[in-house]
């Protein structure tokens, strides 16, 4: 049976202008471009009630846009049989655990061996959703809890409450420096204006909000634990630079290790060999979208992590209080 997709929005100021297929990758982005293009093209796209055909029409501030449509296979990835651990799946859901090394999505330089791959095996029905069912990311070296939706109401619900802020994420890092106390970060991210590869925080960019508090010190190191309302990329790593706190580890955002004063040749090494951000997704909390049950799931640290944590540890043992 195929499924049907139908969202509503409104153009929001800053689109004024803007070509139609431009602002619906903006405003329905669970969508590719291609696939929003062909919607426009076939009729399945109106603008203030009247079906608009053509891509580069200018949509104004204030329109409503509806797009209704089938929901066909878009194929642009191959099953592979990867392995998934997978802690808890029905018929409307599943949360695993993503390792690091993982890429969620293909993209450039990487077209295939990604966590959608591996959905696409184990579920081959997550062809007919949105980006296999994915409801938000994780970057490629960070660890930890993911929810995928396997049909296309669940998905729909679960990306509203992503948008609502009613899903719960957290995570455990380990950033250098010693943080005195907890506190937010109100920021917003963008492209680096210069390395386009990279998020910065900057003036043009999206809300980004990240709430941290202090887990556990170290001579010069804090363990944090911390909470999204956001979901912008890299945020959590950008925001903990901006703080002049980076992540342990982080290849792009964190700069060269700093061990603490006569440390340890064993705790040097492996600070200067922690070659991912020490960043893991331990806490997902959701109501189910079939159900409205409150669901929580936990994933442990993983071993690199918890290696680096005993280090830490045993320096303070060792050493005594912070720097």
């Amino acid at each position: 049976m195929t499924d049907y997709v139908k969202q509503t929005a409104i153009v929001p100021d800053h689109l004024l202008g803007s070509r139609l297929d431009q602002a619906l990758a903006e405003m329905f982005p669970d969508f590719s471009r291609s696939r929003l293009k062909a919607w426009i093209q076939d009729g399945s796209v109106t603008v203030s009630g009247a079906v608009v055909t053509k891509p580069r029409e200018k949509v104004i501030t204030g329109q409503e846009v509806v797009l209704e449509a089938a929901l066909e296979p878009e194929v642009f990835s191959e099953p592979q049989n990867i392995a998934l651990n997978i802690v808890f799946e029905d018929e409307h859901l599943l949360i695993l655990d993503k390792p690091a090394g993982l890429v969620v999505h293909p993209g450039a330089g990487t077209p295939d061996g990604t966590l959608l791959n591996a959905l696409l095996h184990h579920c081959p029905s997550l062809e007919q959703l949105p980006r296999a069912g994915i409801v938000h990311r994780l970057d490629k070296e960070t660890t930890g809890l993911m929810v995928v939706a396997k049909t296309l109401p669940s998905y729909t619900a679960l990306v509203a409450a992503l948008q609502e802020r009613n899903i719960t994420r957290e995570y455990e890092a380990v950033a250098t420096g010693v943080m005195t106390a907890g506190g937010s970060v109100e920021a917003p991210i963008g492209r680096h204006p210069t390395k386009r590869t990279l998020m910065a925080v900057t003036r043009s960019g999206k809300p980004a909000i990240t709430h941290y508090r202090v887990a556990e010190r170290f001579r010069a190191h804090t363990r944090l634990r911390l909470r999204l309302e956001s979901g912008r990329t890299h945020q959590i790593r950008v925001h903990m630079a901006h703080l002049n706190y980076p992540l342990v580890g982080d290849p792009q955002y964190g700069g060269r290790p700093r061990p603490p004063r006569e440390a340890s040749e064993a705790l040097i090494t492996l600070l200067r060999g922690f070659n991912r951000q020490a960043l893991h997704a331990v806490r997902l909390a959701l109501k189910h979208p079939a159900t409205g049950e409150q669901m929580e799931w936990e994933a442990p640290i993983p071993a690199d992590m918890q290696e680096l944590l005993r280090a830490l540890r045993q320096d303070l043992r060792e050493h005594g209080s912070s720097e």
